[in-house]
């Protein structure tokens, strides 16, 4: 097994930190024992790895596995099992709190020092709870360790040695469903004392709730229904043949048939899908007879009416020429996709990952802007949060013949940050669309349309946002008529564990490593063209390792709600992600 993303995240982090420079501008470098700082992160992931064997055995209800993390007596009140009344939240969401079962129901149950057994027959109850378990999850947010406690520094799995002690603050859920099948989520956070014990595995020594409650559903909004919508496809695991590229794939929606229904084109691993809506909760995939056997993988797809004929055509982004299919539809009377990329003048080379479509220089007609990367994995980014070694983005006008010229250096938007995403929209009410670029090592841009060429306002504007861009949507999430925007970053749990331990007194705002870490931001529109950063207001927007999504309104009440999809896996292994 590798060394684990997180190992590998302190070497950086560490690195970053010693150097100084901007990233801890305002923040000092902090005077570090580094050869003590790893071993205390080689011990922070080990605790890490062993408390991701308790997650699934929790998810499992393997009590019998679930015991070896504790010894025989721990310090410890009695786990609490029963649920308390629920009080209502927002809408649809309920809440309540947890008890403990009176102490004559187990053999112990008195505060102080309890049997392991008696405290596993509560966390047991508690988990009878739930008729369904979806997910469970344990995290190490904080841990330090005794100045004797070892670690083997080196190793390619992260191992304590025998008898290692520290303190830690651990977080964890459990999902699934209650014994009436309301979706609920149950969450919790530990201080503990820890003991890397004889069986090699860390054990509670003392186990303090310091919260723990549940959310629950009262409805039920949405249900997956992929496959029997037609729409499942099954892929190789990530990192295994024929899934082995760092790109990502995307999708749009659009009623390519004209018949009232919604359907969907999907850019694939091994080839585009085009999902025809049958208008009845089914999808038929038309991609052979649309003419997609034979169109490259596409990472990002947008679908507009780039000829002005009445039916959605598709930009389709690629790592290699960037592709312009037109829907013959109006022509033919069927959907058939022909390639029409070298007579546009489109097909020029970059590592297309998004598109976003907008009318740049007011003619009426739609152009597309394409945000470029660059080969992660064989380029390095020459900053970890100012990079400008990415590939230029381009920017693709519309010439009104079916065909676009490539002017994104004459407009200033050939942004080499390595972008990820890209939307249109008028910041400053002058009628003319300016562009917000998300890019994943170096600072979003905001450009300001000035008619003939854009300039970059983000700084000033307040949305300069310097965490690992993923994705970007805005909506008006107050009401207020004013359009909001949300970037989606990468936030991270051993990100946020190292950089507590290098900058203790430091803030998000202070210190931009802890910005990098911290995830997705969101910025009020104060309707003078300037934002406000409301992430704190709002509660925190962490979302783990973040992509796309933004605003939907969830349950039509009126108010914008906001939906991030997440996750990635750096490895082979459930411990190294």
């Amino acid at each position: 097994m590798k060394k684990s993303h997180s190992l590998c995240l302190f070497v950086l982090l560490l690195s970053i930190a010693l150097a100084g420079g901007k990233a801890v501008a305002q923040a000092s470098a902090p005077a570090v024992d580094a050869r003590r700082l790893e071993i205390s992160e080689e011990l922070s992931e080990s605790l890490a790895n062993d408390l991701l064997e308790l997650s699934v055995a929790t998810k499992n209800r393997d009590l019998e596995k679930t015991a070896q993390f504790f010894p025989e007596e721990l310090v410890a009140d009695m786990f609490p099992s029963e649920p308390t009344d629920t009080k209502p939240e927002v809408k649809w969401i309920v809440s309540h709190g947890w008890r403990a079962k009176p102490a004559s129901a187990f053999s112990s149950g008195k505060t102080g020092r309890i049997k392991a057994a008696d405290f596993l027959g509560g966390w047991s109850a508690f988990l009878d709870h739930f008729s369904e378990v979806e997910d469970a999850r344990f995290k190490v947010k904080v841990a330090n360790f005794d100045d004797s406690a070892q670690a083997i520094v080196g190793a390619e799995v992260p191992t304590a040695v025998l008898w290692a002690s520290g303190h830690a603050r651990v977080a964890f859920f459990v999902i699934g469903r209650d014994r009436e099948n309301r979706r609920e989520w149950a969450r919790g956070v530990v201080e503990a004392d820890l003991l890397y014990a004889s069986n090699k595995h860390w054990q509670f020594q003392s186990f303090k709730l310091t919260s723990f409650d549940s959310l629950m559903a009262t409805t039920d909004i949405f249900s997956e229904v992929s496959e029997a919508a037609g729409v499942a496809v099954a892929v190789p695991a990530f990192g295994s043949a024929g899934n082995d590229s760092f790109t990502y794939r995307g999708a749009a929606a659009a009623d390519f048939n004209h018949d009232g229904w919604i359907d969907l084109f999907v850019c694939g691993i091994d080839h585009n899908y085009l999902y025809l809506n049958d208008g009845h909760g089914h999808f038929r995939d038309a991609s052979k007879e649309a003419g997609l056997e034979f169109v490259p993988p596409c990472v990002g797809v947008v679908a507009f009416d780039y000829d002005n004929d009445g039916d959605a055509d598709v930009f389709l982004t690629s790592v290699g020429p960037q592709m312009l299919l037109q829907n013959r539809f109006r022509e033919d009377g069927k959907v058939f996709f022909k390639d029409v990329s070298d007579e546009a003048h489109v097909s020029r080379d970059a590592i297309g990952f998004s598109a976003a479509v907008g009318d740049v220089n007011g003619d009426g007609l739609p152009d597309v802007y394409v945000t470029s990367y660059n080969y992660y994995g064989k380029v390095v980014p020459n900053s970890w949060f100012n990079a400008t070694n990415g590939t230029a983005n381009l920017l693709f006008i519309n010439q009104g013949d079916g065909t676009f010229k490539e002017e994104a250096h004459k407009w200033g938007v050939d942004d080499r940050r390595w972008s990820y995403a890209a939307e249109f929209v008028d910041v400053n009410g002058d009628g003319k669309l300016d562009l917000y670029v998300v890019n994943d090592f170096g600072e979003k841009a905001l450009f300001i349309n000035k008619g003939d060429h854009f300039e970059d306002e983000a700084a000033q504007r307040g949305v300069l946002d310097p965490g690992n861009g993923m994705g970007v949507s805005f909506g008006d999430f107050n009401n207020d008529g004013l359009l909001d925007l949300h970037v989606t970053n990468m936030s991270s749990t051993a990100g946020n564990r190292i950089l507590t331990r290098l900058f203790p007194k430091s803030s998000v705002k202070e210190n931009v490593l802890k910005k990098l870490a911290a995830g997705n931001s969101l910025y009020q529109n104060l309707g003078n063209g300037q934002y406000k950063d409301v992430t704190a207001d709002v509660g925190g927007l962490s979302a783990g390792w973040a992509w796309g999504g933004g605003f939907i309104d969830f349950d039509n009440d009126g108010w914008s709600d906001l939906y991030t999809p997440n996750g990635f896996i750096s490895g082979k292994s459930m411990k190294d992600t």
